[in-house]
């Protein structure tokens, strides 16, 4: 079986043969798949009026667990976002309503960013959505296939955290 990936490894091998291409095999192929699914998901966000990085918050605040409120610096670390993105996310959200920013009951200096109720209706309905758009998307997998590669992507996962590679 041959595709992009391997034709481009090929052309290397043949046009410059003193490199080793070969990571390409996983990688860019990683690379095409994040690409490709990455559009998918974020075709499937917008139905909902939402952006990757919006859904990321809300995602974030709703998995946190009653009362669904985190102050801007754990909302930081626990999604996928800058700081710098995560205020004019947050400016966005609560302008739409989907959050509000308090005080923080045990530092008045600080604030609290709390899910409103049409943020965490929002984000449920999404993330059903989400996760039913990625099961599809697995199901190119037979069930060991998957597993296997769960397995080999948390360690690898691990592995470059450890040598701070990532």
């Amino acid at each position: 079986m041959s595709d992009h990936v391997a034709r481009v490894v090929r052309q290397w091998k043949s046009e410059y043969p003193v490199v080793d291409a070969s990571p390409m095999y996983v990688l860019a192929r990683m690379m095409r798949l994040n690409m490709q699914i990455n559009k998918k998901l974020s075709a499937n966000f917008a139905k909902f009026g939402l952006a990757t990085g919006d859904f990321d918050v809300l995602a974030t605040l709703r998995r946190s667990g009653e009362p669904y409120a985190l102050r801007p610096t754990e909302l930081t670390k626990s999604s996928m976002l800058t700081s710098g993105t995560m205020t004019s996310r947050l400016d966005k959200l609560e302008k739409l309503g989907f959050v509000r920013r308090n005080p923080d009951p045990e530092d008045r200096r600080a604030l609290m960013i709390h899910l409103t109720d049409n943020g965490r209706s929002l984000v449920e309905d999404a993330a059903a959505a989400h996760f039913e758009m990625e099961a599809e998307m697995l199901k190119a997998l037979d069930p060991a296939d998957r597993q296997a590669l769960e397995e080999i992507l948390e360690k690898w996962s691990h592995r470059l955290e450890e040598s701070g590679t990532m």
